[in-house]
Formats: structure tokens, sequence, C-alpha cells
């Protein structure tokens, strides 16, 4: 697996990638969540040899663990990816704090795989009915700036994403990406992620 995500790697920063996102656990709609020790045996050593190779390119990892999180940041990354906008694990934000490193905050109503994650969650955040699409999208993702705030990551160091595909209809996710300025007016940088997805084929 390390040889092929390098060889993946190559390729991606031959086509001119500037970060490497990293993720060892699947988030699309009904995978099952994996333990955080194999999630870190899936993607510590990709970390530490992209970390060898390409000592300038940014590596993110794509995680909601704190463990799995303090472990990369150790070796390498740079970035967390949290497809739940800190809220599944409470330790997370003092991680990338801790390590001065840079956290993506995504907006995520989907069901979770796991009735841990799910009790931390609560109730609110199932399904995809919305009275304001963007209203509560901005509300929600500023909810995770607080999260970030709070454990003392700076503003300069969040970045946010608007998930487009997890918990929202196909409709909605195209308001979202022809209203994106709208998320972009909350003051940072915006990642929007839409590769692969099925609403777009």
């Amino acid at each position: 697996p390390v040889n092929s995500a390098l060889e993946q790697a190559r390729q991606f920063v031959n086509d001119g990638a500037h970060i490497l996102d990293i993720g060892g656990e699947s988030t699309r709609p009904g995978s099952q969540p994996i333990s955080a020790d194999e999630e870190l045996s899936r993607v510590l050593p990709v970390v530490i040899a992209l970390s060898n190779e390409f000592p300038e390119i940014l590596l993110s990892v794509d995680t909601y663990k704190a463990g799995v999180a303090e472990k990369v940041l150790g070796a390498g990354a740079h970035c967390i990816n949290d497809v739940w906008g800190l809220r599944a694990d409470p330790a997370l934000a003092d991680v990338i704090a801790r390590h001065q490193a840079h956290v993506v905050l995504m907006h995520n109503r989907s069901k979770p795989g796991s009735v841990e994650i799910s009790d931390q969650l609560g109730g609110h955040y199932v399904g995809s009915n919305y009275a304001d699409l963007l209203a509560e999208v901005k509300s929600e993702l500023m909810a995770s700036v607080e999260l970030a705030r709070k454990a003392g990551i700076p503003d300069e160091r969040i970045i946010l994403d608007p998930g487009i595909g997890f918990g929202k209809t196909i409709t909605q996710n195209l308001v979202l990406v022809n209203r994106l300025d709208e998320i972009c007016g909350l003051g940072f940088p915006v990642l929007l992620g839409v590769s692969r997805k099925s609403f777009i084929g």
C-alpha cells in the first residue's frame, strides 16, 4: 500500500499538486467506521514516506480521531481534514492546536456509521432537512470554528468545507456550489470537495 500511495503521490506532484490528502477510513455513504489502530496502520507509514520524499509538499490527513491526528502530525503531516468539524472527538482540537497545525472544518449532516460518534454528535445532525440551507450551513460551520478557537487554533489556520454530498440532496449540493461566495464571505479559505461525487457523474 505504501508503494502504491507513493507512486500515486509522485504522479500528483508531477501534475502540479501542492497539497496531498491522505485518508485511511472511507467517508462514502454506508461505509463502516474502523478503529484508530487500523486507521493508523494505513496512514502513518504513508505520511512518513511522503514526508521523507516530498518535504516541500503540504500533507493533510483526513481523520476525526485525536489519537490518529497525534501520531500523523508528529510524523510530518501539516493539516487535519475533519469531516465532522471537530464535533466527533472532543480531544481533536487540542491536538491540532498543540501541533500548530491547520484544520479543515467540514459541514456534515450525514448519518454517522458509529453509534459512539452518533452519541457525541447528538441527533440533530442526522438527515438533510434544512429550513434555510445556506444560513444553517454557515451557522454550523461557525460553530466548528468556535470549537477551534476555544482550543487555541488561530483563524489563519482554519479552512472551511461546505461538505458537498454529506447529508445533502442533489439540489442542495448544487445550491451550495452556486452560492459558494456566501461561504467564502465567512472570511476563511474554502475547500470544495466535489471530485467523484455522484451528483456530478
